[in-house]
């Protein structure tokens, strides 16, 4: 009984993520991979580390805190270096659904919680796929980073995050 009400939560939580996303996915057109244009590099870049089991590491990440730069995101980049990432600051933690629409790079998707410790993370998302990918809980952040990277630093649910708009702790 418990393992379906759980179930139903999740599937509920779900579509309400999927309900958040499709708006958004209307309003932006797909683009020929050849001439995608998206939004310039966001400045400045801002420290973030994360810590896990294997030590701490270092990125420089640009921040996209308004509605707009939350919808374009990395669209169109071409490439993404081990050491950047994008961090989405949403205003409060809801299950997340973030969809790779003229999304050019494959990336890991981070989504954590407003206490700054990883809820779940969507690994090696595929450029170009609309099926979706959502967090396993509320996320009032996500961020990502170049595919693979999530696995090179040994990053898990329940890992640490670390970054100015988060708590510390």
């Amino acid at each position: 009984m418990l393992h379906e009400l759980t179930a139903r939560r999740a599937a509920v939580a779900l579509a309400l993520a999927m309900t958040a996303v499709a708006p958004a996915m209307a309003q932006i057109p797909r683009q020929d991979p050849k001439t995608c244009k998206g939004q310039a590099e966001i400045k400045p870049l801002e420290p973030l580390q994360v810590r896990t089991d294997k030590g701490v590491s270092s990125f420089q990440v640009e921040i996209a805190d308004s509605e707009m730069e939350r919808e374009y995101g990395l669209m169109c980049r071409r490439s993404l270096s081990a050491d950047r990432g994008m961090l989405f600051l949403f205003p409060k933690a809801t299950p997340q659904m973030f969809w790779m629409r003229n999304t050019l790079i494959p990336l890991d998707i981070v989504y954590i919680g407003a206490d700054g410790r990883v809820v779940s993370i969507s690994r090696n998302v595929q450029p170009l796929d609309e099926s979706g990918a959502p967090s396993a809980g509320p996320a009032k952040f996500v961020l990502e980073l170049a595919a693979g990277r999530a696995a090179q630093i040994g990053l898990l649910p329940g890992d640490r995050v670390l970054h100015r708009a988060m708590p510390r702790g």
